[in-house]
């Protein structure tokens, strides 16, 4: 199997920064849409039920953009080098 070579440096960057960009911003939304259902990952009550589902969606969030980050990059760069 021919070995393919591995992208540049730059696309690579371009790549980490887009992850890191959208993992924080989907995780401020999972944190303002719990928030807005009254799930404060933050709340003052311990770790009850709510607070759970709040880190939840911070979670959620967060690994959902990391995705987003992954699918453009592949879109327009194609798929990285194993």
């Amino acid at each position: 199997m021919p070995v393919r070579p591995s992208p540049p440096v730059g696309q690579l960057l371009v790549l980490g920064v887009a992850q890191a960009v959208l993992f924080v911003a989907g995780a401020l939304l999972g944190r303002w849409i719990g928030l807005y259902f009254s799930l404060d990952a933050f709340g003052p009550n311990g770790y009850g039920n709510r607070e759970i589902f709040g880190i939840l969606l911070i979670g959620l969030g967060g690994g959902a953009g990391v995705q987003l980050a992954r699918a453009w990059y592949d879109r327009r760069y194609g798929k990285p080098a194993p």
